[in-house]
């Protein structure tokens, strides 16, 4: 069956979609719980659900705006299953979500922005243009100035966030990551994979990572 993506209000997700998003992700090393997903509804505008024969396979919390005066798409947790449609369902999700910035910012480039713990997450920037960090890319002081912009955005404190490098230290919290798995890990790049290893995944360290969707692509979307 085909993947289907719906992106609406947080506020209209059940309780019974809440478990089942919670379950789904069980197994990950970012598992979760319901409390920390009825929480996101709060602190996050829409949602991304991917669904399979009425299962949900993915979600994806985000939210279209506005960071001093940039159209920006930000993601906030997200999880694709671990099956074999998992590259699907992410790329569909991105899709939906992408598709959703030329509407709400048409004419526009749109920086997307979320936080990594694991290499197989740049899959979803696939298709963006300049995204910090990457390997052998001495990030500018602009690009410098975004990650600190996303990090307080994203409700952390400047003692946890690490700019020259991105990199958000946990102190033993959950990170509210974009939770991938690839389907082929042999694939990944040593280069990129190397931007993780300074990470603490059982503190909750993280990675802020961001790009941009370029105007002339956003449209061929519509």
């Amino acid at each position: 069956m085909a993947i289907e993506v719906e992106t609406r209000d947080c506020t209209s997700l059940t309780d019974a979609e809440l478990a089942e998003m919670a379950d789904l992700c069980a197994g990950s090393p970012n598992a979760y719980e319901v409390g920390l997903l009825s929480k996101q509804v709060e602190e996050w505008v829409l949602v991304a659900v991917a669904t399979e024969s009425g299962r949900i396979r993915g979600f994806s919390y985000c939210t279209l705006e506005r960071i001093g005066g940039t159209p920006s798409l930000l993601i906030g947790a997200a999880h694709t299953c671990r099956n074999s449609k998992r590259d699907t369902v992410l790329r569909a999700m991105i899709t939906d979500q992408l598709r959703r910035s030329v509407l709400a910012f048409p004419d526009e480039d749109v920086l997307v922005g979320s936080q990594f713990n694991n290499p197989s997450a740049f899959e979803a920037y696939k298709t963006l243009h300049d995204v910090v960090p990457r390997p052998d890319h001495k990030a500018s002081g602009e690009e410098r100035a975004w990650g600190r912009r996303l990090a307080k955005r994203f409700g952390i404190g400047t003692t946890s966030y690490e700019d020259r490098i991105f990199t958000v230290r946990g102190h033993g919290q959950q990170a509210t990551v974009l939770d991938h798995e690839s389907s082929k890990p042999e694939k990944i790049d040593p280069a990129v994979a190397a931007q993780f290893d300074c990470l603490n995944l059982d503190d909750g360290d993280s990675l802020i990572a961001f790009g941009w969707a370029m105007a002339e692509d956003l449209e061929k979307l519509l």
